[in-house]
């Protein structure tokens, strides 16, 4: 891939005469959009086979479940996979930061180095699926529903953290790289089709997003929301896409011909499959009521291009789902055409990746053995140091050697904050800060770990350490149970065999069924062994997963689970254990493939403020660990606390009890630390005017303590940048369901932010050379180059993370400011780099009123340097004068 900043390339551009101005628009000498690579061997030996296929064996292969077809050899596949960041699987995979975390970097090299690494162990736990014969099941595809470039625009989303941030050029330059990196170096032959979602305009609120209608303007549309998408395409050449829940302007997004033909098929020439979000085919009928029946709601669908269906009742093997297809077929709704299009497009796509073999030539398994590799986890290691932000420093960083620390926070010794959301419940051992700091800490210096009271955010894996099996074994004795056929045929009501099918010695509360080829999909897990706790003290306990109970100490039950919806809240039971002593343990729960069991705890206090006054009081400086987790703030969920509705929020601000935490931990006058863990923008003018720094987190992943560490100790020199806007409060914001662009993000904003999109500072300094632009020979409107040199005028070795931003001349449409380049590069101290910037067409390009793209004629400013002109970082600029207007293809 080439060096960053990565152009979004445009096609040949037709003259035309531009209304608005009345300006006679030039052609722009840009290359043709290239059309998605498709083997033709591969689409006509997908048609030889469709061909072949009876009515009823179509029908059932356009469900995210594909049965299997014994007859002609074909296995079964399920084109649901995840792999956002890390591979989610029944086996401990890789886990990566967060995306927003991995947007902070702003370095897309690097993001599509750890893209190859998620595809590596996608396609070994495909091996593992082919082993273990459940090919079939959920993760064992060669598919990925990954990345999630929609548009960050309003911090309340939950879902916003799965996002690259509020700016459509950061956002498009790093879904392509993230592409690349998933499919590989030959787009017609990938690793791993990535699947850019959710298309389009969708960003909460997460509780209407079913039957939402989002009213979009074309310039919105044009300017914001699909750039991103344009690029997955057009630049990323990524195999799938997937449709949205939501309506965009009265139309389904998942039958919409303005998005799916127009603009997809259409102007940027795609060629793969598109899949829709689960039960988005569903709510056409359903819930947006565009469709009077399920049977007319398939058919929308598939008329308008989704050739396969997500649909969440596969999830409990809900059967007779394809008779909605046919009724649309023997109604006249649908023909035999149109199944068959869309067969041909995935049955094309499985022979392209590997999943169905050509000829006498088979690719080579992956082996299971590349998955969670040291070097995997050493690359963790290297995305979470980049992905934190230094957002304040008055001096106290880096900490001293031999520093004496009082450590505090709800999250300070949290393990589960660090996976965030759409993350695989079983990875490397996670780090947290506290076993970080230890983990780093010299001769001479200390941690003191101060537990903090009950908290929203309480709930973390018990470590295998904690389990002792009957006989004094490390783990737990499991017995796995599989179910019987459901009471009236309803998955739900399964009941159970009395003898196990398998017995095996476990580490910890983890389904090893994948790995058993004698258990079933749906089945019953028994755990007995001993609990022991590393620490005296009150501990928090509760059970993860579908259905479950926990049984502890002498038939005490203490915690359970009988819920089966989506992020149900945890069920938390305090219980008071001493250290080293064992504490019998009985664990049951039940699975049907996707709700893995799991059993989580978290040590508190009775008695916050005492301890807090104690463990101060000889420490030299105070590290406070603060923020969210994705269990408050993610994908529609029943939460329902303060400052937090169904995944989204309501306020920006920490909870109560955490801004009570800093306050009296200001009080005590030792320099204060904020660390912050969250996956969206938080309220911090509190810490901003108190606090002695503050660090920005996000969920950094498996290693993300030890990177928090080794930057707060210095080993580690910080320079993300915020890939979102820090606002003070919601007040500053239009209504969360307005998805006008007036007043969002840095491009549109117009008030003081707390911290601006771009903002991070560094242990070092540097300066920048005056700018020096050179334009095309034919003028400026066709691009131009803009060089700097960066030189590292401190005394410590760093990256700089150079952000080059234009301003437009004056005309309806047009952005306050926009991000147009950026790289990150590293200096030694004293060393000089120069840094270029190619600008194309579409880079200098802005959108009129009416949607079209375009290059205005006039005077543009260009500013390079550490963040946004204006806030007080270094940065030159120049200005330069294009002649005249020419139009850009959508």
């Amino acid at each position: 891939m080439r060096a960053y900043p990565i152009s979004w390339r445009g096609g040949v551009v037709v003259a035309a005469t531009l209304a608005a101005t009345g300006q006679i628009c030039a052609q722009a000498p840009a290359p043709a959009i290239a059309s998605n690579a498709v083997d033709p061997d591969a689409y006509r030996a997908a048609a030889a086979l469709v061909a072949r296929l009876t009515i009823d064996e179509k029908i059932a292969q356009l469900l995210n479940v594909a049965p299997a077809i014994p007859r002609l050899g074909i296995p079964a596949y399920n084109w649901w996979t995840e792999s956002l960041h890390g591979a989610l699987g029944p086996v401990p995979t890789t886990n990566f930061p967060e995306p927003i975390g991995l947007a902070a970097s702003f370095d897309a090299p690097l993001l599509k180095t750890v893209a190859g690494a998620i595809s590596t162990e996608v396609r070994a736990l495909h091996t593992l699926g082919r082993a273990t014969g459940r090919l079939g099941k959920i993760g064992t595809g060669l598919d990925t529903w990954s990345p999630n470039i929609n548009l960050f625009r309003d911090p309340r989303w939950g879902r916003g953290q799965e996002t690259y941030g509020e700016d459509p050029y950061l956002t498009a330059t790093l879904g392509v790289a993230f592409i690349q990196g998933m499919q590989g170096p030959n787009p017609a032959s990938p690793d791993v089709i990535a699947t850019p979602k959710h298309f389009a305009v969708h960003s909460g609120p997460e509780s209407t997003r079913h039957s939402a209608d989002v009213i979009v303007s074309l310039h919105d549309l044009e300017d914001s929301y699909l750039p991103a998408f344009r690029a997955a395409i057009v630049d990323g050449r990524a195999g799938s896409i997937m449709c949205a829940y939501n309506r965009v302007n009265g139309q389904p997004a998942c039958g919409s011909t303005m998005l799916l033909k127009d603009h997809l098929r259409g102007a940027w020439g795609f060629r793969g499959y598109v899949v829709s979000d689960c039960d988005a085919v569903v709510d056409i009928s359903e819930h947006h009521k565009y469709a009077p029946d399920p049977a007319a709601g398939v058919a929308v669908a598939l008329k308008a291009g989704v050739d396969n269906e997500c649909n969440g009742a596969t999830l409990s093997g809900t059967p007779n789902l394809g008779a909605r297809y046919r009724e649309a077929l023997t109604r006249g709704l649908i023909v035999h055409a149109d199944i068959d299009r869309a067969l041909i497009r995935l049955f094309s796509a499985r022979y392209r990746n590997g999943d169905l073999v050509r000829g006498i030539v088979a690719r080579t398994p992956t082996p299971v053995t590349r998955i969670e590799t040291a070097a995997h986890r050493a690359l963790a290691q290297r995305m979470a140091a980049e992905s934190l932000v230094l957002l304040k420093n008055d001096g106290v960083l880096p900490l001293k050697p031999g520093a004496r620390i009082a450590l505090i926070g709800p999250l300070a010794d949290a393990t589960r904050v660090l996976r965030g959301n759409y993350s695989s419940p079983q990875s490397a051992p996670p780090i947290s800060v506290d076993a970080g700091l230890r983990q780093v800490m010299v001769a001479g210096g200390r941690v003191t770990l101060i537990p903090f009271t009950a908290s929203i955010t309480d709930g973390d894996p018990v470590p295998d350490t904690a389990f002792v099996t009957p006989d004094g074994r490390p783990g737990l004795h499991t017995d796995y149970f599989n179910a019987r056929a459901a009471a009236g045929g309803d998955p739900n009501k399964a009941t159970y065999a009395t003898t196990a099918i398998a017995t095996h010695i476990e580490r910890n509360v983890r389904s090893g069924a994948a790995q058993l080829r004698t258990v079933g999909e749906r089945h019953k897990i028994v755990w007995t062994g001993a609990l022991v706790a590393p620490e005296t003290g009150t501990y928090r306990i509760a059970l993860t997963g579908v259905t479950g109970a926990i049984t502890l100490d002498n038939n005490r039950s203490i915690a359970a689970n009988t819920a089966s919806r989506w992020a149900e809240p945890l069920h938390l039971s305090d219980v008071d254990l001493v250290k080293g002593a064992r504490y019998p343990l009985r664990l049951e729960a039940e699975s049907s493939g996707s709700g893995l069991p799991g059993v989580v705890w978290k040590r508190i206090t009775r008695t916050p403020e005492r301890d807090l006054a104690a463990g101060i009081a000889d420490a030299d400086v105070v590290i406070a660990v603060v923020g969210l987790t994705s269990d408050l703030e993610g994908e529609e969920m029943p939460v329902k606390v303060d400052g937090f509705a169904g995944g989204d929020r309501r306020s920006l601000s920490l909870p109560a009890d955490q801004i009570a935490l800093l306050e009296q931990a200001k009080r005590t006058g030792k320099p204060l630390i904020v660390v912050a863990m969250n996956g969206s923008a938080i309220d911090l003018r509190w810490a901003k005017a108190n606090a002695a720094a503050i660090v920005e987190a996000w969920y950094p992943g498996q290693s993300g303590g030890l990177a928090v560490a080794e930057t707060l100790m210095g080993t580690i020199n910080p320079a993300g940048r915020l890939p979102v806007t820090f606002y003070g409060d919601v007040a500053a914001l239009p209504a969360f369901d307005d998805y006008a662009m007036t007043g969002r993000t840095y491009r549109y904003y117009t008030g003081t932010p707390v911290f601006p999109f771009g903002h991070g500072l560094s242990y070092t300094s540097f300066d920048y050379a005056p700018l020096r632009l050179t334009p095309a020979a034919i003028g400026a409107e066709y691009g131009l180059r803009a060089t700097t040199t960066v030189r590292n005028t401190g005394k410590r070795a760093g990256d700089e993370v150079v952000q080059l931003y234009l301003n437009f001349p004056d005309t309806p449409g047009v952005p306050r400011i926009a991000l147009r380049g950026y790289r990150r590069i590293t200096l030694a101290p004293g060393e000089s780099k120069a840094v270029t910037f190619a600008l194309s067409p579409r880079d200098l390009s802005s959108v009129t009123p009416d949607g079209v793209r375009q290059v205005v004629a006039g005077q543009y400013r260009v500013s390079v340097g550490a963040g946004q002109p204006g806030t007080g970082v270094p940065t030159r600029s120049a200005n330069f004068t294009t002649a005249s207007t020419i139009a850009l293809p959508r």
